[in-house]
């Protein structure tokens, strides 16, 4: 089970008195304490003040089992562990097991962005919804309508029928930097307009949730019920939505996630005008490059985005590109890994031709690719590729066998690959992970039509760098890094 958990669902129920004791000591005498003055920590009142009119409380109905299933599996513990004593008091009548077949509440947070009554919240937050509720922090309650949803993304856009509502300024999350301190403003457990702060702990995260969201990790104490509240920094701009925690209590522990407002009013100025999402698509499999990959495409460094696979038809097809190629640059932006690509190629307009820059044999190589747009069925390129008569060949420690037209058909392949029949321990395919039943494809770029080729690229290779082996495993393409001792 994951231990990233959405936070926008929380059942409402009476919360207990939490009471609280404090032990005072006295000291016999004085000891040299350092003096903090005020002015080096953020003041943070008078922007409070002047954001959390325009912060939302939602309460949503789910009719049936959905909402029980969606609140269960969010908050389900790992078999034969009980729920932390602190948290029971907050979930003791959430629905756990198998639920039944009734209407539920859930809740989260979310911000208004015009005065005609648009506001941002997650996905996660209204999914299922058959009723949404709005509550102002002067206690006035709106009715809201979904006007789109992303799931990709979870960003979700709704409205309200009003006017002159009090709304938030749209920061620039491409100018936040890790230390910065940032505020969140939402209703962790259904209590409404509470405010927490922290400082941005790193940037561009990429979570193994099938998102393409570069997201801002912060420790600002996000709960339950927080989702889709804004995230501000210091001068009461909104950068972030929060949307995420770590934890494996179900509760904050130190680590939240929120999606940039940059991408944030990409998507919802999309749901705006057309109420869906039309997202770039290249077409390609990649994978992030570590050390020994890179020292075995001659590289110095692991940079850019490793194709492991290029879909046929495709625009990175239609452009030339090739598996082994690692893309640096994408419409003039470099691409430092494999997280950052998607993000460039999903946020680019649908029909535009842009310059991609690869590495390909150690040349730099510039091709034009048009970006089509992104159908469902083409939505694995959003998450990186998943990792992780016989003849031996002794160098690497494995035997491979040639394969059948069945077997090629089958692996969809064409006429290169060898499989794996036998991986001996503690051998240099077997430290690279190479397992019975892999099929190599090619080796330092050059396609594997037999056994005998792949003895024969092995023997010629030269000694002092990993070889580049593109294999397929389970349907899917990666390069690992296989050395010679």
């Amino acid at each position: 089970m994951s231990n990233l958990l959405p936070v926008g669902l929380f059942n409402k129920k009476k919360l207990s008195v939490l009471a609280a004791s404090a032990l005072v000591c006295t000291l016999a005498f004085p000891l040299a304490v350092p003096v903090v003055h005020a002015d080096a920590l953020p003041q943070l009142t008078q922007l409070i003040k002047d954001n959390r009119d325009a912060v939302v409380h939602i309460s949503v109905e789910v009719e049936n089992k959905a909402a029980g299933s969606a609140a269960a599996e969010m908050f389900a513990m790992p078999d034969g562990q009980e729920l932390p004593k602190e948290l029971e008091k907050f979930f003791r009548s959430m629905p756990r097991g198998t639920p039944q077949p009734r209407d539920a509440q859930a809740m989260g947070s979310g911000f208004i962005i015009s005065q005609d009554g648009y506001i941002v919240t997650n996905t996660h937050v209204v999914d299922n919804a058959s009723k949404i509720k709005v509550t102002l922090n002067n206690k006035r309650e709106l009715t809201a309508k979904v006007v789109g949803k992303d799931k990709y993304s979870d960003v979700a856009l709704l409205k309200v029928e009003a006017t002159g509502l009090p709304m938030v300024n749209l920061g620039d999350s491409d100018k936040l930097e890790v230390g910065q301190w940032v505020v969140a403003i939402g209703a962790p457990f259904g209590l409404d307009h509470s405010a927490t702060q922290g400082i941005v702990s790193a940037l561009s995260r990429s979570l193994p949730d099938g998102t393409y969201v570069p997201f801002i990790q912060t420790d600002v104490a996000v709960n339950p019920g927080n989702s889709g509240g804004p995230l501000f920094d210091l001068n009461g701009n909104v950068v972030g939505v929060n949307s995420q925690i770590y934890s494996r209590s179900g509760g904050y522990m130190g680590i939240s996630f929120a999606i940039p407002v940059n991408l944030v009013k990409n998507i919802t100025e999309q749901l705006k005008t057309a109420g869906v999402v039309n997202r770039g698509w290249l077409g390609v499999q990649i994978q992030n490059l570590d050390q020994e990959l890179a020292n075995s495409f001659s590289m110095t460094k692991p940079q850019g985005a490793l194709v492991a696979s290029v879909q046929p038809s495709s625009p990175a097809d239609k452009a030339g590109v090739q598996a082994g190629d690692i893309i640096v640059g994408f419409n003039n932006a470099e691409v430092t890994s494999a997280d950052h690509l998607p993000l460039l190629v999903g946020t680019t307009g649908i029909g535009s031709t842009v310059p991609l820059k690869v590495l390909r044999a150690g040349a730099e190589k510039i091709l034009n690719v048009t970006i089509e747009k992104l159908a469902d069925k083409d939505a694995g390129e959003l998450q990186e590729v998943a990792q992780n008569s016989t003849t031996s060949t002794g160098a690497l420690g494995l035997a491979v066998a040639g394969l059948s037209d069945q077997e090629r058909k089958e692996a969809e392949i064409g006429m290169d690959g060898v499989v794996v029949r036998e991986v001996r321990a503690d051998s240099p395919a077997s430290r690279a992970g190479l397992q019975t039943g892999d099929v190599i494809i090619s080796v330092n770029n050059t396609g594997i039509k037999s056994p005998e080729e792949l003895k024969m690229i092995v023997d010629k290779a030269p000694t002092d760098k990993p070889l580049a082996m593109l294999i397929q495993r389970d349907d899917e393409k990666r390069f690992i890094a296989v050395g010679r001792s």
